[in-house]
Protein backbone atom coordinates (compact mmCIF):
# COMPACT_ATOMS: atom_id res chain seq x y z
CA UNK A 1 0.00 0.00 0.00
CA UNK A 2 3.22 2.14 -0.05
CA UNK A 3 2.42 5.42 -1.90
CA UNK A 4 -1.18 5.84 -0.81
CA UNK A 5 -2.54 8.88 1.92
CA UNK A 6 -5.10 8.12 4.55
CA UNK A 7 -6.72 11.11 5.88
CA UNK A 8 -7.61 10.91 10.06
CA UNK A 9 -10.21 13.23 11.40
CA UNK A 10 -9.64 12.63 15.24
CA UNK A 11 -10.10 15.05 17.71
CA UNK A 12 -8.25 12.45 20.77
CA UNK A 13 -4.76 13.25 20.43
CA UNK A 14 -3.98 9.80 22.40
CA UNK A 15 -6.07 7.68 20.14
CA UNK A 16 -4.64 9.75 16.78
CA UNK A 17 -1.20 8.95 17.66
CA UNK A 18 -2.04 5.14 17.81
CA UNK A 19 -3.76 5.01 14.91
CA UNK A 20 -0.54 6.90 13.46
CA UNK A 21 1.70 4.44 14.70
CA UNK A 22 -0.31 1.82 13.72
CA UNK A 23 -0.81 2.75 10.43
CA UNK A 24 2.50 3.79 9.33
CA UNK A 25 3.58 0.85 7.28
CA UNK A 26 0.17 0.70 5.38
CA UNK A 27 0.29 4.14 3.75
CA UNK A 28 3.04 6.87 2.41
CA UNK A 29 1.30 9.94 3.67
CA UNK A 30 -0.56 9.98 6.95
CA UNK A 31 -2.46 13.16 7.99
CA UNK A 32 -4.72 13.81 11.02
CA UNK A 33 -7.07 17.03 11.66
CA UNK A 34 -9.35 17.12 14.62
CA UNK A 35 -12.06 18.81 13.25
CA UNK A 36 -14.77 19.15 10.64
CA UNK A 37 -13.34 22.75 9.62
CA UNK A 38 -10.08 21.62 9.76
CA UNK A 39 -10.89 18.81 7.49
CA UNK A 40 -12.57 20.46 4.90
CA UNK A 41 -9.98 22.60 4.51
CA UNK A 42 -7.12 19.58 4.17
CA UNK A 43 -9.68 18.10 1.43
CA UNK A 44 -10.16 21.51 -0.26
CA UNK A 45 -6.15 20.87 -1.22
CA UNK A 46 -5.56 17.22 -1.44
CA UNK A 47 -7.11 14.00 -2.53
CA UNK A 48 -6.89 10.87 -0.02
CA UNK A 49 -7.38 7.27 -1.06
CA UNK A 50 -9.18 6.54 2.40
CA UNK A 51 -10.41 8.88 5.05
CA UNK A 52 -10.93 7.55 8.76
CA UNK A 53 -13.34 9.92 10.79
CA UNK A 54 -14.48 10.22 14.43
CA UNK A 55 -18.42 11.00 14.47
CA UNK A 56 -18.71 13.46 17.99
CA UNK A 57 -15.57 16.85 16.71
CA UNK A 58 -16.01 19.67 18.38
CA UNK A 59 -17.67 21.39 15.57
CA UNK A 60 -20.07 18.85 14.20
CA UNK A 61 -20.98 15.79 13.50
CA UNK A 62 -18.47 14.23 11.47
CA UNK A 63 -20.98 11.36 9.67
CA UNK A 64 -23.81 14.01 8.66
CA UNK A 65 -21.08 16.83 7.75
CA UNK A 66 -19.07 14.59 5.25
CA UNK A 67 -21.74 14.67 2.41
CA UNK A 68 -21.26 18.30 2.02
CA UNK A 69 -16.79 17.71 2.09
CA UNK A 70 -15.14 17.85 -0.96
CA UNK A 71 -14.23 14.04 -1.50
CA UNK A 72 -14.13 12.11 -4.59
CA UNK A 73 -16.93 9.27 -4.52
CA UNK A 74 -14.95 6.54 -4.97
CA UNK A 75 -12.70 7.44 -1.51
CA UNK A 76 -13.81 4.81 0.85
CA UNK A 77 -14.54 5.97 4.18
CA UNK A 78 -13.79 4.33 7.90
CA UNK A 79 -15.48 5.83 10.73
CA UNK A 80 -14.97 5.23 14.01
CA UNK A 81 -17.22 5.73 16.94
CA UNK A 82 -18.04 5.74 20.88
CA UNK A 83 -21.65 6.81 20.12
CA UNK A 84 -21.87 3.01 19.79
CA UNK A 85 -25.55 2.55 19.17
CA UNK A 86 -27.55 1.05 15.92
CA UNK A 87 -28.41 4.84 15.09
CA UNK A 88 -24.22 5.48 14.78
CA UNK A 89 -24.30 2.16 12.51
CA UNK A 90 -26.98 3.12 10.11
CA UNK A 91 -26.08 6.67 9.72
CA UNK A 92 -22.58 5.68 8.77
CA UNK A 93 -24.09 3.46 6.54
CA UNK A 94 -26.49 6.21 4.94
CA UNK A 95 -23.03 7.80 3.78
CA UNK A 96 -21.96 4.58 1.98
CA UNK A 97 -19.16 4.08 4.11
CA UNK A 98 -16.32 1.13 3.49
CA UNK A 99 -16.69 -0.16 7.33
CA UNK A 100 -17.90 1.09 10.85
CA UNK A 101 -15.82 0.04 14.39
CA UNK A 102 -17.00 1.16 17.24
CA UNK A 103 -14.35 2.49 20.05
CA UNK A 104 -12.96 0.73 21.64
CA UNK A 105 -11.74 -1.36 18.45
CA UNK A 106 -9.27 -3.84 17.68
CA UNK A 107 -6.27 -2.62 16.21
CA UNK A 108 -5.93 -5.50 13.84
CA UNK A 109 -9.29 -5.23 13.25
CA UNK A 110 -8.63 -1.60 12.00
CA UNK A 111 -5.64 -2.91 9.94
CA UNK A 112 -7.53 -5.32 7.82
CA UNK A 113 -10.44 -2.86 7.13
CA UNK A 114 -7.83 -0.22 5.90
CA UNK A 115 -6.17 -2.61 3.70
CA UNK A 116 -9.44 -4.20 2.32
CA UNK A 117 -10.75 -0.26 1.89
CA UNK A 118 -7.23 0.58 -0.03
CA UNK A 119 -7.48 -2.09 -2.26
CA UNK A 120 -10.82 -1.49 -3.15
CA UNK A 121 -9.93 2.12 -4.11
CA UNK A 122 -10.66 2.78 -7.49
CA UNK A 123 -12.69 -0.81 -8.43
CA UNK A 124 -16.21 0.85 -7.80
CA UNK A 125 -17.71 3.84 -6.37
CA UNK A 126 -18.35 3.86 -2.88
CA UNK A 127 -22.30 4.55 -3.43
CA UNK A 128 -24.54 5.28 -0.35
CA UNK A 129 -27.26 3.19 -0.03
CA UNK A 130 -31.12 4.12 0.72
CA UNK A 131 -31.17 3.57 4.42
CA UNK A 132 -33.85 4.21 6.68
CA UNK A 133 -33.96 7.17 9.36
CA UNK A 134 -31.61 7.04 12.04
CA UNK A 135 -32.98 5.11 15.55
CA UNK A 136 -32.35 2.98 18.01
CA UNK A 137 -35.42 1.04 16.97
CA UNK A 138 -35.92 -0.73 20.29
CA UNK A 139 -32.64 -1.79 20.46
CA UNK A 140 -30.37 -0.64 23.37
CA UNK A 141 -26.62 -1.49 24.64
CA UNK A 142 -23.17 -1.23 23.45
CA UNK A 143 -21.49 -4.03 24.83
CA UNK A 144 -19.27 -5.52 21.62
CA UNK A 145 -22.11 -8.72 20.88
CA UNK A 146 -24.88 -5.80 20.44
CA UNK A 147 -21.95 -3.67 18.17
CA UNK A 148 -22.02 -6.97 16.03
CA UNK A 149 -25.58 -6.64 15.55
CA UNK A 150 -25.84 -2.90 14.79
CA UNK A 151 -23.47 -3.55 11.76
CA UNK A 152 -25.09 -6.27 10.76
CA UNK A 153 -28.29 -4.21 10.32
CA UNK A 154 -26.59 -1.45 8.78
CA UNK A 155 -25.29 -3.59 5.86
CA UNK A 156 -28.49 -5.06 5.60
CA UNK A 157 -29.65 -1.78 4.95
CA UNK A 158 -29.07 -1.30 0.99
CA UNK A 159 -30.38 -5.23 0.21
CA UNK A 160 -33.04 -7.54 0.42
CA UNK A 161 -31.07 -10.63 1.34
CA UNK A 162 -32.94 -13.62 3.67
CA UNK A 163 -31.97 -12.95 6.99
CA UNK A 164 -32.04 -15.64 9.63
CA UNK A 165 -31.84 -14.13 13.46
CA UNK A 166 -30.29 -16.73 16.05
CA UNK A 167 -31.05 -15.94 19.76
CA UNK A 168 -32.40 -17.79 23.35
CA UNK A 169 -35.74 -16.96 23.58
CA UNK A 170 -36.40 -13.86 25.22
CA UNK A 171 -33.18 -11.89 23.57
CA UNK A 172 -35.22 -9.69 21.40
CA UNK A 173 -35.29 -11.54 17.71
CA UNK A 174 -38.59 -9.85 16.84
CA UNK A 175 -37.20 -6.32 17.68
CA UNK A 176 -33.87 -6.93 15.76
CA UNK A 177 -36.38 -8.16 12.96
CA UNK A 178 -38.25 -5.02 12.97
CA UNK A 179 -34.85 -2.58 12.88
CA UNK A 180 -34.08 -4.54 9.80
CA UNK A 181 -37.19 -3.93 8.24
CA UNK A 182 -37.34 -0.09 9.25
CA UNK A 183 -34.19 0.82 7.93
CA UNK A 184 -33.99 -1.76 4.79
CA UNK A 185 -35.36 -0.37 1.00
CA UNK A 186 -39.04 -2.13 2.34
CA UNK A 187 -39.58 0.07 5.65
CA UNK A 188 -42.30 1.61 3.05
CA UNK A 189 -44.34 -1.79 3.21
CA UNK A 190 -45.91 -3.69 5.86
CA UNK A 191 -44.10 -5.77 8.71
CA UNK A 192 -46.35 -9.07 9.16
CA UNK A 193 -45.27 -11.70 11.70
CA UNK A 194 -46.32 -15.30 11.96
CA UNK A 195 -44.87 -17.58 14.78
CA UNK A 196 -44.51 -21.22 13.69
CA UNK A 197 -45.27 -22.30 17.07
CA UNK A 198 -48.25 -20.97 17.63
CA UNK A 199 -49.68 -22.24 14.49
CA UNK A 200 -51.60 -26.15 14.14
CA UNK A 201 -49.60 -27.71 11.82
CA UNK A 202 -53.02 -28.03 9.43
CA UNK A 203 -53.45 -24.78 9.20
CA UNK A 204 -49.87 -23.34 8.46
CA UNK A 205 -49.69 -23.40 4.28
CA UNK A 206 -53.33 -21.71 4.74
CA UNK A 207 -51.86 -19.28 7.34
CA UNK A 208 -49.04 -18.41 5.48
CA UNK A 209 -50.64 -18.61 1.49
CA UNK A 210 -54.13 -17.79 1.85
CA UNK A 211 -56.57 -20.02 1.46
CA UNK A 212 -59.98 -19.63 -1.66
CA UNK A 213 -63.42 -20.16 -0.42
CA UNK A 214 -64.48 -24.06 -0.22
CA UNK A 215 -60.89 -24.76 -0.17
CA UNK A 216 -61.18 -27.34 3.31
CA UNK A 217 -64.26 -27.26 5.46
CA UNK A 218 -64.78 -23.91 7.38
CA UNK A 219 -63.19 -21.60 4.47
CA UNK A 220 -66.42 -19.75 3.93
CA UNK A 221 -64.44 -16.96 1.87
CA UNK A 222 -61.32 -16.28 0.02
CA UNK A 223 -58.33 -15.66 3.03
CA UNK A 224 -55.07 -14.08 1.91
CA UNK A 225 -52.15 -15.37 3.21
CA UNK A 226 -49.00 -13.79 5.33
CA UNK A 227 -47.11 -13.62 2.02
CA UNK A 228 -49.53 -11.49 0.31
CA UNK A 229 -50.51 -9.53 3.30
CA UNK A 230 -46.78 -8.74 3.33
CA UNK A 231 -46.34 -7.71 -0.19
CA UNK A 232 -44.13 -4.75 -0.91
CA UNK A 233 -42.63 -5.40 2.59
CA UNK A 234 -40.61 -7.86 5.03
CA UNK A 235 -42.61 -11.22 6.52
CA UNK A 236 -41.14 -12.45 10.03
CA UNK A 237 -41.34 -16.31 10.04
CA UNK A 238 -40.82 -16.37 14.14
CA UNK A 239 -39.62 -19.92 15.49
CA UNK A 240 -39.16 -21.05 12.15
CA UNK A 241 -37.72 -24.26 13.99
CA UNK A 242 -41.01 -25.59 14.56
CA UNK A 243 -42.22 -26.04 10.84
CA UNK A 244 -43.76 -28.93 9.82
CA UNK A 245 -41.25 -30.65 7.08
CA UNK A 246 -44.23 -30.63 5.05
CA UNK A 247 -44.85 -26.54 5.12
CA UNK A 248 -41.12 -26.48 4.90
CA UNK A 249 -41.05 -28.30 1.37
CA UNK A 250 -43.64 -25.46 0.29
CA UNK A 251 -41.44 -22.87 1.46
CA UNK A 252 -38.40 -23.80 0.18
CA UNK A 253 -40.01 -23.79 -2.93
CA UNK A 254 -41.93 -20.60 -2.63
CA UNK A 255 -38.34 -18.87 -2.17
CA UNK A 256 -36.39 -20.65 -5.27
CA UNK A 257 -39.36 -19.07 -7.77
CA UNK A 258 -40.55 -16.44 -5.87
CA UNK A 259 -44.00 -18.13 -6.39
CA UNK A 260 -47.25 -19.59 -4.65
CA UNK A 261 -50.21 -20.32 -5.01
CA UNK A 262 -53.42 -20.49 -2.38
CA UNK A 263 -54.48 -23.38 -0.97
CA UNK A 264 -57.12 -24.55 -3.28
CA UNK A 265 -56.58 -21.89 -5.66
CA UNK A 266 -54.38 -22.24 -9.09
CA UNK A 267 -53.35 -19.12 -10.18
CA UNK A 268 -49.65 -18.29 -9.36
CA UNK A 269 -49.28 -15.12 -7.39
CA UNK A 270 -45.39 -13.33 -6.76
CA UNK A 271 -43.70 -13.54 -3.40
CA UNK A 272 -42.57 -9.72 -3.30
CA UNK A 273 -41.37 -9.83 0.05
CA UNK A 274 -37.97 -9.97 1.85
CA UNK A 275 -38.06 -13.00 4.71
CA UNK A 276 -36.47 -12.85 7.88
CA UNK A 277 -36.71 -15.43 9.76
CA UNK A 278 -35.85 -16.81 13.64
CA UNK A 279 -35.46 -19.50 16.11
CA UNK A 280 -34.19 -20.26 19.63
CA UNK A 281 -33.51 -23.93 18.36
CA UNK A 282 -30.01 -25.47 17.37
CA UNK A 283 -30.35 -25.48 13.84
CA UNK A 284 -27.59 -28.23 12.98
CA UNK A 285 -29.00 -29.91 15.45
CA UNK A 286 -32.67 -29.90 14.03
CA UNK A 287 -31.21 -30.86 10.52
CA UNK A 288 -29.24 -34.33 12.00
CA UNK A 289 -32.40 -35.13 13.43
CA UNK A 290 -34.10 -35.08 10.09
CA UNK A 291 -36.21 -32.37 11.71
CA UNK A 292 -35.80 -29.19 9.52
CA UNK A 293 -34.29 -29.15 5.62
CA UNK A 294 -30.58 -28.67 5.23
CA UNK A 295 -31.61 -26.64 1.61
CA UNK A 296 -34.35 -24.35 3.49
CA UNK A 297 -32.18 -23.43 6.06
CA UNK A 298 -29.26 -22.68 3.95
CA UNK A 299 -32.23 -20.36 1.63
CA UNK A 300 -33.27 -18.92 5.13
CA UNK A 301 -29.64 -18.39 6.33
CA UNK A 302 -28.24 -16.07 3.73
CA UNK A 303 -27.24 -13.34 6.59
CA UNK A 304 -27.27 -15.06 9.92
CA UNK A 305 -27.27 -12.53 13.24
CA UNK A 306 -26.97 -13.91 16.30
CA UNK A 307 -28.20 -12.38 19.64
CA UNK A 308 -26.29 -12.93 23.08
CA UNK A 309 -28.13 -13.32 25.80
CA UNK A 310 -28.36 -11.04 28.89
CA UNK A 311 -25.95 -12.42 31.15
CA UNK A 312 -23.13 -12.19 27.93
CA UNK A 313 -24.09 -8.45 28.10
CA UNK A 314 -24.19 -7.46 31.91
CA UNK A 315 -23.00 -4.00 31.21
CA UNK A 316 -25.59 -2.94 29.06
CA UNK A 317 -28.30 -3.83 32.19
CA UNK A 318 -28.15 -0.68 33.64
CA UNK A 319 -29.18 1.36 29.45
CA UNK A 320 -31.54 -1.37 29.51
CA UNK A 321 -33.13 -1.01 32.95
CA UNK A 322 -33.45 3.00 31.91
CA UNK A 323 -35.61 2.05 28.60
CA UNK A 324 -38.11 0.22 30.51
CA UNK A 325 -38.90 2.80 32.87
CA UNK A 326 -38.86 5.23 30.32
CA UNK A 327 -41.29 3.16 28.35
CA UNK A 328 -43.24 2.31 31.57
CA UNK A 329 -43.86 5.77 31.85
CA UNK A 330 -45.66 6.65 28.65
CA UNK A 331 -47.67 3.22 29.94
CA UNK A 332 -48.92 5.26 33.13
CA UNK A 333 -46.36 3.39 35.26
CA UNK A 334 -44.67 5.33 37.92
CA UNK A 335 -41.06 6.99 37.56
CA UNK A 336 -38.55 4.71 39.56
CA UNK A 337 -34.74 5.21 39.97
CA UNK A 338 -32.67 2.43 41.39
CA UNK A 339 -30.63 1.74 44.73
CA UNK A 340 -26.77 0.96 43.82
CA UNK A 341 -27.34 -2.16 45.56
CA UNK A 342 -30.23 -2.72 43.56
CA UNK A 343 -28.66 -2.27 40.16
CA UNK A 344 -25.78 -4.60 41.45
CA UNK A 345 -28.41 -7.43 41.99
CA UNK A 346 -30.08 -7.05 38.14
CA UNK A 347 -26.34 -7.17 37.02
CA UNK A 348 -25.35 -10.16 38.70
CA UNK A 349 -28.64 -12.03 38.49
CA UNK A 350 -28.56 -15.19 35.22
CA UNK A 351 -31.43 -13.84 33.10
CA UNK A 352 -32.86 -17.16 32.12
CA UNK A 353 -35.97 -15.37 30.08
CA UNK A 354 -33.48 -12.51 29.17
CA UNK A 355 -34.55 -9.23 27.90
CA UNK A 356 -38.06 -9.68 27.88
CA UNK A 357 -37.65 -11.05 31.30
CA UNK A 358 -35.70 -7.62 32.51
CA UNK A 359 -38.43 -5.40 31.36
CA UNK A 360 -41.65 -8.09 33.07
CA UNK A 361 -39.05 -7.46 36.05
CA UNK A 362 -38.68 -3.65 36.12
CA UNK A 363 -42.40 -2.72 34.97
CA UNK A 364 -42.88 -5.25 37.71
CA UNK A 365 -40.98 -2.68 40.45
CA UNK A 366 -42.07 -0.18 38.86
CA UNK A 367 -45.81 -0.52 40.12
CA UNK A 368 -45.01 -3.19 43.47
CA UNK A 369 -41.71 -0.41 45.13
CA UNK A 370 -43.48 1.87 47.48
CA UNK A 371 -41.07 4.26 47.18
CA UNK A 372 -39.32 6.38 44.55
CA UNK A 373 -36.35 4.34 44.65
CA UNK A 374 -36.19 0.80 44.46
CA UNK A 375 -34.34 -0.83 46.68
CA UNK A 376 -32.93 -4.29 46.95
CA UNK A 377 -35.06 -5.63 48.97
CA UNK A 378 -37.49 -4.38 46.21
CA UNK A 379 -35.35 -6.18 44.22
CA UNK A 380 -35.19 -9.93 45.68
CA UNK A 381 -38.70 -10.28 46.87
CA UNK A 382 -39.84 -9.96 42.90
CA UNK A 383 -36.98 -11.87 41.50
CA UNK A 384 -37.95 -14.51 43.97
CA UNK A 385 -41.94 -14.82 42.77
CA UNK A 386 -40.76 -14.54 39.32
CA UNK A 387 -38.81 -17.44 40.01
CA UNK A 388 -41.48 -19.13 42.06
CA UNK A 389 -39.12 -18.97 45.11
CA UNK A 390 -36.08 -20.65 43.60
CA UNK A 391 -32.67 -18.60 44.31
CA UNK A 392 -32.44 -15.19 42.90
CA UNK A 393 -29.40 -16.75 41.23
CA UNK A 394 -27.92 -19.94 40.50
CA UNK A 395 -26.66 -20.73 44.60
CA UNK A 396 -23.12 -21.34 43.07
CA UNK A 397 -22.42 -18.70 40.84
CA UNK A 398 -24.18 -16.48 43.24
CA UNK A 399 -21.93 -17.55 46.31
CA UNK A 400 -18.78 -16.97 44.18
CA UNK A 401 -19.63 -13.44 42.94
CA UNK A 402 -20.49 -12.25 46.40
CA UNK A 403 -17.45 -13.29 47.76
CA UNK A 404 -15.42 -11.99 44.71
CA UNK A 405 -17.40 -8.67 45.83
CA UNK A 406 -16.81 -8.81 49.07
CA UNK A 407 -12.70 -9.48 49.00
CA UNK A 408 -12.24 -6.75 46.80
CA UNK A 409 -13.40 -4.19 49.63
CA UNK A 410 -11.24 -6.76 52.02
CA UNK A 411 -8.13 -7.05 50.19
CA UNK A 412 -8.06 -3.04 49.49
CA UNK A 413 -7.42 -2.84 53.58
CA UNK A 414 -4.54 -3.87 55.69
CA UNK A 415 -5.55 -7.06 57.85
CA UNK A 416 -3.81 -7.99 61.32
CA UNK A 417 -5.18 -11.85 61.16
CA UNK A 418 -3.93 -15.35 60.60
CA UNK A 419 -4.95 -16.72 56.79
CA UNK A 420 -7.46 -18.65 58.57
CA UNK A 421 -9.22 -16.12 60.14
CA UNK A 422 -9.26 -13.79 57.01
CA UNK A 423 -10.79 -16.45 55.39
CA UNK A 424 -13.58 -16.72 57.90
CA UNK A 425 -14.00 -13.07 57.98
CA UNK A 426 -13.99 -12.53 54.29
CA UNK A 427 -15.20 -16.06 52.48
CA UNK A 428 -17.17 -17.82 55.15
CA UNK A 429 -19.05 -15.06 56.43
CA UNK A 430 -19.74 -13.62 52.96
CA UNK A 431 -20.78 -17.28 52.20
CA UNK A 432 -23.23 -17.99 54.68
CA UNK A 433 -24.55 -14.33 54.56
CA UNK A 434 -25.47 -14.59 50.82
CA UNK A 435 -27.40 -17.91 51.44
CA UNK A 436 -28.98 -17.11 54.45
CA UNK A 437 -30.25 -13.64 52.25
CA UNK A 438 -31.30 -15.87 49.19
CA UNK A 439 -33.26 -18.11 51.63
CA UNK A 440 -34.66 -15.34 53.67
CA UNK A 441 -33.09 -16.62 56.76
CA UNK A 442 -34.46 -20.38 56.09
CA UNK A 443 -31.43 -22.33 58.02
CA UNK A 444 -32.63 -25.58 57.19
CA UNK A 445 -32.61 -24.95 53.47
CA UNK A 446 -29.21 -22.95 53.79
CA UNK A 447 -27.92 -25.94 55.49
CA UNK A 448 -28.81 -27.90 52.84
CA UNK A 449 -27.82 -25.44 49.97
CA UNK A 450 -24.44 -25.45 51.83
CA UNK A 451 -23.70 -28.91 52.55
CA UNK A 452 -23.59 -29.30 56.36
CA UNK A 453 -25.97 -30.21 58.93
CA UNK A 454 -28.43 -27.39 60.60
CA UNK A 455 -26.34 -27.78 63.93
CA UNK A 456 -23.20 -26.97 62.20
CA UNK A 457 -24.56 -24.19 60.69
CA UNK A 458 -25.99 -22.66 63.56
CA UNK A 459 -22.73 -23.26 65.58
CA UNK A 460 -20.70 -21.06 62.77
CA UNK A 461 -22.92 -18.25 62.88
CA UNK A 462 -22.47 -18.09 66.08
CA UNK A 463 -18.82 -18.00 65.76
CA UNK A 464 -18.81 -15.36 63.31
CA UNK A 465 -21.35 -13.18 64.78
CA UNK A 466 -24.29 -13.40 62.17
CA UNK A 467 -27.87 -12.91 62.77
CA UNK A 468 -29.62 -15.25 60.71
CA UNK A 469 -32.48 -13.06 60.54
CA UNK A 470 -30.44 -9.86 59.74
CA UNK A 471 -28.10 -11.53 57.58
Amino acid sequence: MIGKTILLVEDDPTIALIIRETLAEECGSFAAVTSVAERNAWLAAHSPDLVITDVVLPDGDGIDSLPGARLAPDVPVIVLSAQNTLDTAVRATGIGSYDYLPKPFDLEDLIASVRAALARRGSEPAAAPDVGPADSHGLVGRAPAMQAVYRTIARLASNDLAVLILGESGTGKEVVARAIHATGLRRAGPFVAINMAAIPRELIEAELFGHEKGAFTGATSRNAGRFEQAAGGTLFLDEIGDMPLDAQTRLLRVLQSNEYSTVGGSQSLRADVRVVAATHRDMRTLIADGRFREDLFYRLNVIPVTLPPLRDRRSDIAALVRHFVDSGRRFGLPDRQFAPDAMQMLERYDWPGNVRELGNVVQRLAVLSRDTTVSVRDVEAVLHESGEGISIVAPRDAIGRAVDDWAREELATDYDGTLHERLEAIVEAALFRRVLRDVRGNQLEAARRLGINRNTLRKRLGQLDIDPTRA
